[in-house]
């Protein structure tokens, strides 16, 4: 998908999930002031074609084809690893003035997780959620959720601190899988009955049939992680127990602008994550953190200016 020279797509600026001030504006956009802070989402559809005109243009049908309009910032055009950068007015979120440029930049990852739960899962008060894996996405998936009143929210995975984070974020409880079966904890933390919902982000390979077996029936799984293989799942299970399985790529139908509203409400401490900051000089460094999780590092920020 990315253009550029070889070797290594010369020419290419990569970096998503990133915020700016503006210091320039189209001719027509009235919609924001010079000197306003702003995040960015990655993705902007054609707006041309059938997904698009649905709002989920994190689905769209023209994905890479440039020519036709579309954006994918970091993946199909230049990200914002720059000093400056041009984006889509339909991309962009206003920065309220109590929120740091870090935490800014969380804005996105949380809208991913609203995506799941609000729009595609239809998460609504009172029914239960299994977040499975405390990734930058699943702990913003639990922040997410108990914001939106779901009882009880459990998350699951294989690091105490991770999973501490996950309980000051919103998770009334945690369970450790390296000390107990996750199904069986599910099963229990409910009494018996299974929760409704699961966000998967850990792309284990047991985790869509650990899932199944999570929820009960009619209940919804939405899968938010790549796992690094194909895997082999229990279909017939999720046939017979009516279960509705979907994914998501990021953060689509404007899920970002209701997550942004939700931690200007401070509905949830989205700072937590953010473990690790680099100067702009460190982006190497700061890719290598965040790929060999050096010092569990979780969410990396990288600093364009001194500040």
């Amino acid at each position: 998908m990315i253009d550029g020279g070889l070797p290594f797509n010369r020419g290419f600026t990569p970096g998503h999930e990133y915020m700016g001030t503006i210091v320039k504006l189209g001719p027509t956009v009235d919609e924001f002031q010079v000197g306003e802070r702003v995040t960015v989402e990655v993705h902007a559809g054609c707006g041309r074609c059938q997904r698009c005109r649905e709002g989920m243009y994190t689905s769209c049908l023209n994905y890479g084809y440039r020519a036709k309009g579309h954006r994918a910032n970091g993946f199909s055009t230049d990200g914002g690893f720059a000093e400056y950068a041009v984006n889509n007015i339909n991309t962009l979120a206003h920065v309220p003035d109590d929120m740091s440029d870090a935490e800014a930049t969380l804005v996105v990852t949380a809208g991913t997780a609203m995506y799941g739960l609000d729009v595609m899962g239809g998460v609504i008060a009172g029914e239960g959620v299994v977040v499975i894996g405390p990734g930058p996405i699943g702990l913003m998936g639990v922040g997410v959720a108990k914001a939106l009143g779901a009882q009880p929210v459990i998350l699951t995975g294989t690091r105490d601190r991770r999973l501490e984070m996950g309980k000051r974020l919103g998770a009334d409880h945690i369970v450790n899988v390296g000390r107990e079966d996750a199904v069986e904890a599910v099963q229990r933390l409910t009494g018996g009955r299974g929760a409704q919902y699961v966000l998967e982000c850990s792309g284990a390979p047991k985790a869509l049939n650990e899932a199944a077996r999570m929820v009960n029936r009619g209940g919804r799984i939405c899968l938010a992680a790549f796992p690094a293989d194909p895997v082999p799942v229990d279909l017939a299970y999720l046939v017979r127990n009516n279960i509705y399985v979907f994914g998501i790529r990021g953060e689509g139908k404007s899920a970002t602008h209701r997550a942004a509203a939700l931690m200007a409400q401070k509905r949830f401490d989205a700072k937590l994550i953010h473990t690790h900051t680099f100067s702009f000089a460190e982006v190497p460094t700061a890719i290598r953190y965040a790929r060999e999780r050096i010092e569990d590092a979780i969410k990396v920020v990288v600093q364009i200016r001194e500040t």
